[in-house]
């Protein structure tokens, strides 16, 4: 019999599966892993946690994701992994300062986690234009900004 901290190797090769294939950016493969490891092991935190930022990332469902990630930190909140995971799923809807929140969090319980500092860090600087011979505001500037954002968001805390 396994605990919430261990799961069976069946839950943790669907759990492994899964979060090789966010952090690959194949996030609707991820879901059926994923969702299939959370079907197993529902209490297990990480589980429920990387589950929910699949969700964001392959089916856009914000509110049942949030909810995941939450219910996973008040479990393990002293995992900084799980405030990482938050954090992207609030940057998949574009909610910056929620996620600044998060990371922060996460910072207060491991200070030398180095995948949160450095999201942390990118998130509080603006880059510059694209296009820098053109002004900031210019409407293909804007496009070009946004989608170098999301192409940026490919990463996933284990």
């Amino acid at each position: 019999m396994h605990d919430s901290t261990t799961p069976d190797p069946t839950i943790t090769e669907l759990y492994e599966r899964g979060r090789h294939l966010l952090e690959s950016g194949e996030a609707r493969e991820a879901l059926g892993h994923l969702r299939a490891a959370h079907e197993q092991a529902p209490q297990h935190a990480r589980i429920r946690s990387l589950y929910g930022l699949a969700l964001a990332r392959a089916e856009r469902r914000f509110a049942e994701a949030v909810e995941l990630c939450n219910s996973a930190l008040k479990q393990e909140f002293f995992n900084p992994s799980l405030y990482y995971n938050a954090a992207q799923v609030y940057l998949e809807f574009d909610f910056k300062a929620d996620a600044i929140r998060c990371l922060k969090r996460g910072l207060m319980i491991d200070p030398s986690n180095g995948t949160i500092a450095e999201l942390l860090h990118e998130l509080g600087r603006r880059r510059g234009p694209v296009l820098r011979f053109r002004p900031r505001t210019q409407l293909l500037n804007v496009g070009l900004g946004h989608a170098r954002h999301r192409m940026r968001r490919v990463r996933v805390a284990a």
